[in-house]
């Protein structure tokens, strides 16, 4: 399904309070549609078609393109809003969303080629810099390579690839190369034990060019304004760093997952103590320290994640760049957030008993969604734990990206 034709209606007057609740109710129509959309393995027309509706996957999108152009923290609160009623749907809009983004940040060519022709158009992604190799060839890149988890690959018409420029074995540069879906192929390869209607097919490009303008250097995305978008695109939310906080809104999505585990127990809990029982579930202590664990590792984790997204939006504001250890910080943080969802849903899950292996039961589904989540390389907190460490210890971190 491709995106609206060019001359919808755009976003540019939706302030954060109204995509918010524009999310928010969208919420009971995706936990209706969640095993229907986990059979068909890729988000369902009709849900995309909720979301180029609502415009929340333009709600960082430029304004001059139509987009809302909000505050970053809104990359945490729209996916974790939609999550509640379905990861899949979270996770996809998170790295849709981004995407428009992070096209503010390409040269101003790659932007017309893009939304000129349409502005709703969607942008799907391939990140393992390893994934990809590419050269330099006269006027842009020659890159092959085969990228998995390339969530939403299936309505995409473009496609971010992360490619090691290499000299022979002398790595040069790090490039996010922008390719239209005629220049690659996808393999529908997705099977998997949750997240299963994110369809995060596997992507495939051989000796394709790449212009220059549409293959940004990840070294300019580091902060800043020194991103060739930069004099189109003014607005601070544009110099926040890329590596540093453009996988915190997946990490929303681990939130909202979470926050509907809670209701939903919280729901199951209310209706086995009725009058018309001898006992009353949430009469058991158990059941309400486990509510109650539940809870705040959900609250700690969200606040976490906003706090470091204002905290990146501020330092944006002044057009400064980061320091190393504050960068791993934010990494650091997001690992250690998607942590806690991940305890608070096994916690939820686990009073369940053994109901809780039936595929009818309420969070079987987001028990599997948030483990399946929980392995990007972003959650890792041996990875993102030890690197802050590191410097926080005084070592040095190579990380050309960060």
């Amino acid at each position: 399904m491709n995106a609206p034709a060019k001359g919808t209606a755009g976003f540019a007057g939706v302030a954060h309070e109204e995509a918010l609740a524009r999310a928010r109710a969208l919420v009971p129509a995706l936990r209706e549609r969640a095993a229907r959309a986990e059979e068909a393995r890729i988000m369902l027309p009709e849900t995309l078609a909720d979301l180029h509706r609502t415009g929340l996957l333009r709600i960082l999108q430029p304004k001059r393109w139509g987009g809302m152009e909000l505050d970053f923290v809104a990359y945490i609160d729209i996916p974790c809003e939609l999550a509640r009623g379905c990861a899949s749907t979270g996770w996809n809009a998170a790295n849709l969303l981004i995407h428009h983004w992070m096209m503010a940040l390409y040269d101003e060519r790659a932007q017309e080629e893009v939304w000129g022709e349409n502005p709703e158009a969607l942008i799907a992604s391939g990140i393992a810099y390893p994934q990809g190799q590419g050269r330099a060839a006269d006027g842009g890149f020659v890159i092959s390579g085969r990228w998995n988890f390339s969530s939403g690959v299936n309505v995409a018409d473009w496609n971010m690839l992360a490619v090691t420029v290499r000299d022979g074995d002398k790595v040069l540069d790090h490039r996010m190369c922008l390719l239209h879906k005629s220049e690659y192929e996808v393999v529908d390869d997705w099977q998997v034990l949750g997240m299963r209607s994110t369809g995060s097919m596997t992507v495939v490009a051989k000796d394709v060019f790449v212009p220059a303008h549409r293959a940004l250097c990840m070294y300019e995305a580091r902060g800043g304004d020194k991103f060739p978008g930069a004099r189109g695109n003014p607005h601070p939310i544009f110099r926040v760093p890329l590596s540093t906080l453009g996988s915190h809104g997946i990490g929303g999505v681990a939130a909202g997952n979470a926050q509907a585990a809670l209701e939903l127990s919280i729901e199951v809990v209310k209706q086995r103590s009725t009058n018309y029982t001898g006992l009353k579930m949430r009469d058991f202590q158990a059941v309400q320290l486990r509510i109650g664990q539940a809870g705040s590792r959900i609250d700690a984790a969200c606040q976490i994640l906003r706090n470091d997204c204002i905290e990146g939006q501020e330092i944006a504001n002044r057009n400064v760049i980061a320091e190393p250890e504050k960068k791993l910080r934010f990494k650091r943080n997001l690992a250690y957030a998607v942590s806690l969802c991940t305890e608070a849903v096994d916690i939820l899950h686990a009073m369940a008993g053994a109901n809780g292996i039936y595929d009818g039961y309420p969070i079987q589904r987001i028990f599997r969604d948030a483990h399946a989540l929980a392995g990007h390389f972003s959650f890792s907190t041996d990875a993102q734990f030890s690197t802050w460490g590191l410097a926080a210890l005084g070592g040095e971190v190579v990380n050309p990206t960060l």
